[in-house]
């Protein structure tokens, strides 16, 4: 059975990978990079993945892709270049508010390591690179998988140094048999709620829960914008297909919803399914991005400041690409509004558990 190696590990959507890919019998042995630093946390996950696929093996690989050869032992790069087939880069700092210094170092400077090193790797079946659908930063209208357009400005540094980062990427393209998955706003599982942090969408939660000791819910801003979300379950659904199919090598894939709900019909069925009522009356976006300037309020509401340029952002992510591909494996997108009672009966059996929310800088 193929060999696989994951950077990204114990990070979310690499772990549920691995895990789709033991039930679909997709693998029996994968390597993950791991930092020093998050060694005991990668050998719980570890654990946890094992206790339910006995018999399958994750090594864990000691390294740092913001090092040459991921900082490998000569022998460990013996070994890899020797039975690595499929190659999984998923290693990145995805959060928004991260400092420019530290996202470079990681999501640029990190994946020109790996590049090097997947060149490396003579049995090399595919590389598979995470980017996101976000590199599109401020451009709107309609965003093509085809393109890879330098925006005027990005929204954050996330989206800069992940649009960077696909650069490199799309180099190697004529050199190694690749695919670029672009992924929506990742939530949890559509069917369980399962999910391992409350960032993105989960924001709204905070902030529907904070507020809730009000007589009523207000609406933030006025827009017509549409949010696009994917649950974890066709991420890896998706991409796993993606991987064994040869017509996705040299592809660059969104994998999006192709029926994205705009941000205030979101928004009302979060609280109406949060508290029961809908929202009444609305905060202007001014007000609010003002409020949040302010860290003491941003801490209370559980909400990052750099969320609200998402409410009013209008793009439309095509994915004529991934329709097209994915329609020989019948796999499809959930459609968000239906999942979000899963996703809020997750969030309040687990807002009480600090490990689900992230720090608010």
């Amino acid at each position: 059975m193929a060999v696989h190696f994951f950077t990204g590990f114990p990070g979310f959507i690499t772990r549920q990978l691995i895990r789709r890919m033991f039930e679909n019998n997709v693998a029996d042995t994968v390597y993950v990079l791991v930092l020093k630093t998050e060694r005991e946390k990668a050998e719980t996950v570890r654990e946890s993945i094992l206790e339910a696929y006995p018999g399958r093996k994750i090594e864990i690989i000691e390294g740092d892709i913001t090092l040459p050869n991921l900082n490998l032992q000569e022998d460990t790069m013996k070994k890899m270049a020797e039975e690595v087939q499929y190659f999984w880069h998923l290693a990145a700092i995805y959060d928004l508010a991260v400092p420019r210094d530290a996202a470079w170092k990681v999501n640029v400077h990190g994946t020109s390591n790996v590049n090097d090193f997947v060149k490396k790797l003579p049995r090399l079946k595919r590389y598979m690179y995470f980017s996101t659908a976000y590199v599109a930063g401020r451009r709107e209208g309609l965003l093509l998988e085809t393109e890879l357009i330098r925006p005027e400005s990005f929204k954050n540094h996330y989206e800069e140094t992940k649009f960077e980062a696909e650069l490199l990427v799309r180099d190697l393209i004529d050199e190694i048999p690749l695919t670029i998955i672009r992924p929506g706003i990742v939530i949890g599982n559509s069917k369980t709620g399962e999910t391992n942090k409350f960032d993105g969408p989960y924001f709204f939660l905070n902030l529907i829960d904070r507020l809730s000791f009000l007589p009523f819910i207000p609406y933030i801003g006025k827009s017509d914008a549409r949010i696009n979300v994917v649950p974890i379950d066709y991420i890896t659904e998706a991409a796993i297909f993606l991987c064994h199919d040869e017509d996705a090598i040299g592809k660059t894939v969104h994998l999006t919803n192709p029926n994205p709900h705009p941000v205030q019909e979101v928004y009302r069925t979060m609280v109406k399914e949060m508290t029961g009522h809908f929202p009444k009356g609305r905060i202007p976006l001014s007000a609010a991005k003002a409020f949040l300037q302010i860290k003491k309020v941003r801490t209370m509401l559980g909400v990052e400041k750099e969320t609200i340029d998402y409410l009013t952002w209008n793009a439309t992510f095509d994915c004529t690409m991934a329709k097209a591909l994915l329609s020989k494996g019948n796999i499809t997108c959930p459609d968000f509004i239906k999942t979000i009672p899963v996703m809020v009966r997750f969030y309040k059996e687990n807002k009480s558990n600090e490990q689900y929310h992230i720090q608010i800088k």
